[in-house]
């Protein structure tokens, strides 16, 4: 697939004029705030693009009226493979017409997302395989071709791949893959001027893990410096929250590793402060990996690949409870625990100010119905007004 390196916002034909931010560039100092399109299902081209023309304008004509709206778009392998330079300048034309523009692409899970068990999949083809740097490649392009001038884009992938895939001895195809699409991304930069980042997202389970993981990897990788201009991380508050991180002190370690932030996936996780993990029973099903960490009094993290392993060992002595199971981020509390919306309160003023900042409740069709907060559309809105206001006046 080779497609074309013209700007997104500079497109043939008559330029519609109904909408003053159709024709204005995106705001590079106010932060970007969007949602990731990985909450609606569809795995073709034609079911993503029916998602986002259904969906979208409905969140931008609330939230965005005079100003053009970003997209943190998820494309599959299968849809990557089904976009060809007509099909690519479509997208690009409805984009400009309709006042969006495309600031990051979620190229984390390739497979089947939606409405089948996933579990363990979602990683797969990792870092090991030529299919995840071919993807990542046609990705790259794509983004290249939609950007708008002067911004830069990242797009988002595996952290490696899942923990017990990944041997000693698969490392060095590893950093050939990976520093294969560096390469590829730097190709980009200096043949059209727009810069793409590779964002690596840090997921319990993972070899990234914790903020210490992503700078072992940085370190481990030996870079050129051309590379690791191109190599970021997408930062899902989520899944470090479960880390029991603290936020200022990761943000401090990336910044003082000089790792940039491609992009933020504002996201809670579930938090029971309480030894019986049992009450969050509810919360197991079959489509995602849930991981859950406990923190013992003295510090200790206990951590399990998913939710019904957590309770079936039932640890009496862990006093805190974390569960990568995506909830609202407007939501402080369920029937049973809290959330940690307050990592995003302590983490969201103290962000650089240029990264796009992307609301990522992709379980939003397997919440309980209490939790769904309206229509999907009023979810969303709900969600970016709320990031909004707790960024403040940072």
């Amino acid at each position: 697939m080779t497609l074309s390196t013209e700007s997104s916002l500079k497109v043939e034909g008559k330029k519609p004029a109904d909408c003053a931010c159709r024709n204005r560039q995106p705001s590079a100092v106010r932060p970007a705030i969007t949602y990731c399109t990985n909450i609606h299902p569809g795995e073709s081209w034609p079911e993503i693009f029916s998602a986002v023309r259904r969906y979208a304008p409905v969140v931008r004509e609330r939230l965005s009226p005079d100003d053009p709206f970003p997209l943190g778009l998820r494309l599959s392998g299968r849809a990557v493979n089904e976009i060809g330079p007509a099909e690519a300048r479509e997208f690009r034309q409805w984009c400009y017409g309709e006042g969006f523009y495309v600031a990051s692409l979620n190229g984390f899970p390739y497979g089947t997302f939606h409405n089948a068990p996933v579990k363990q999949a979602v990683y797969l083809p990792d870092w090991r395989f030529s299919e995840r740097l071919d993807y990542t490649k046609k990705l790259a392009q794509l983004l290249n071709m939609w950007l708008p001038e002067g911004m830069t884009g990242s797009i988002s992938t595996v952290p490696v791949g899942f923990r017990p895939n990944i041997r000693p001895a698969d490392f060095s195809t590893v950093q050939n893959n990976i520093c294969s699409a560096l390469d590829f991304f730097d190709h980009l930069v200096q043949e059209s001027g727009r810069e793409i980042l590779l964002s690596m997202e840090p997921e319990p389970g993972c070899i990234l893990e914790t903020t210490g993981d992503v700078i072992d990897l940085f370190d481990r990788l030996d870079l050129t410096s051309a590379r690791r201009d191109r190599l970021a991380v997408c930062y899902d508050c989520c899944h470090q929250a479960l880390q029991f991180e603290n936020p200022k002190d990761s943000l401090n370690l990336l910044a003082d590793n000089e790792i940039r932030i491609g992009h933020v996936q504002v996201s809670s996780a579930l938090r029971l402060m309480d030894s019986r993990i049992g009450l969050l029973r509810r919360f197991q099903e079959p489509c995602y990996l849930h991981q859950t960490v406990g923190r013992r009094s003295d510090g200790e993290l206990l951590r399990y690949d998913d939710l019904d392993l957590a309770i079936a060992a039932a640890p009496a002595d862990v006093e805190e409870w974390r569960v990568h199971f995506h909830v609202p981020v407007f939501l402080d509390e369920t029937m049973e625990c809290s959330s940690t919306r307050f990592f995003l309160e302590e983490i969201l003023p103290l962000l650089p100010e240029h990264p796009v900042l992307e609301v990522e409740t992709y379980t939003w069709n397997i919440l309980p119905p209490e939790l769904q907060g309206g229509s999907v559309t009023d979810c969303l809105i709900r969600e970016i007004e709320w990031v909004s206001k707790a960024i403040g006046s940072r």
